[in-house]
């Protein structure tokens, strides 16, 4: 297990890149800490497989460093920099018994005998394989072999780390699910290092302690699943993290406070001093789950008018025109029909300001 390090890392595939939109990976300094579970988490083409890539070994980067553990790997081939790294879909050797597949790292690396039965063992129960040991790999299905792909990169007590690429691809959602909690169980029992590269928020959130957040091959955002959700620090996380995003209302300030399409709020103290200088585009952003809707109208509050309201089962989503914008929100009861006249708040506490798309306030 390795402390990984990215010092002034940046990558453009085309040469002498002069603007951002030239690189694959904009530059970023970062630290991943020994024995940690994090996720690069980004839409198709933001840069993450480019990342992973990079720490691996497999693309040598343009500009900066890799660091292990000090050790800078920048020019290492992958198998200098012992590593693990499980691809989309299984690599796995057909002809081979589950057994045998599973020990091929270790006898590779001339582990005794006893020595690789203990392990593959042990990682087999983990992946609930056991059953199928003695099966050649051909005769599974899928998902199965998938398992035995991620059992071939955590067999390795010793690796600096292990990447995972997309892993659960080829899996089905019901399997999806119980991979994901195992996956979590085993990183809390081996304390190996993992990175996991995704573009589902959910497989993000619930597998990794600390997730990336990356768009346009920019990292805006590293935290927890919960810093992520309420206080995102960039637009993109708000809008890409949660389910709906978060609510994005252009707006300008003066006064003390922000003025969305004819109507105001009251910045709090806080926002007031951080905005009180603001230049560019400013956005009000608000998570759906904290916007409040009532039918009489209060201090604060904003009038509206009801677009839909859908019953999701454990809330009821509603969907409101506030001036030439559309916001959503989360609420226990549905509280007025299409087409009548509410008033939504946004709690001062729950409501966040952006200027040019990073968080001020």
């Amino acid at each position: 297990m390795a402390r990984i390090e990215l010092v002034d890392l940046a990558h453009a595939y085309k040469p002498n890149p002069s603007a951002a939109a030239d690189y694959a990976l904009r530059p970023m300094t970062m630290q991943w800490d020994d024995g940690g579970a994090y996720a690069l988490l980004g839409p198709s083409g933001c840069g993450k497989t480019t990342l992973l890539n990079i720490i691996s070994g497999l693309v040598r980067p343009s500009h900066g460093r890799v660091l292990f553990d000090g050790q800078d790997v920048t020019d290492l081939a992958p198998e200098a920099r012992n590593i693990a790294q499980v691809f989309q879909f299984p690599v796995i050797y057909d002809t081979m018994t589950v057994f045998d597949n599973l020990a091929f790292p270790l006898r590779n690396r001339g582990w005794k005998e006893p020595e690789t039965r203990k392990r593959v063992e042990q990682v087999a129960e983990m992946l609930e394989l056991s059953g199928d040991l003695k099966h050649r790999a051909s005769g599974l299905a899928v998902d199965a072999k998938q398992k035995i792909s991620l059992g071939r990169g955590l067999v390795r007590p010793d690796v600096a780390a292990v990447l995972f690429d997309e892993p659960l691809t080829v899996i089905d959602p019901h399997l999806k699910w119980l991979l994901r909690r195992k996956l979590k169980e085993i990183h809390r029992e081996l304390k190996l290092s993992l990175i996991y590269v995704t573009h589902d928020q959910v497989e993000a959130l619930t597998f990794a302690d600390q997730v990336v957040v990356m768009t346009q091959g920019e990292v805006v955002q590293t935290g927890s699943a919960q810093a992520l959700f309420e206080q995102p620090a960039h637009t993109f996380v708000g809008y890409f993290i949660g389910n709906p995003g978060m609510n994005l209302l252009a707006c300008t300030v003066r006064d003390g406070c922000a003025h969305i399409d004819g109507t105001s709020i009251v910045l709090s103290e806080p926002a007031k001093a951080a905005m009180q200088h603001a230049e560019g585009k400013i956005t009000l952003g608000i998570r759906p789950e904290f916007v409040e809707c009532t039918a009489a109208a209060q201090a604060g509050a904003l009038p509206a008018t009801v677009v839909a309201m859908r019953n999701m089962g454990t809330h009821f989503l509603g969907e409101f025109k506030l001036g030439a914008h559309t916001v959503a929100a989360k609420l226990q009861n549905a509280t007025a029909a299409p087409g009548a006249a509410v008033w939504l708040r946004f709690p001062p506490q729950r409501t966040l300001y952006y200027v040019n798309d990073k968080r001020a306030a």
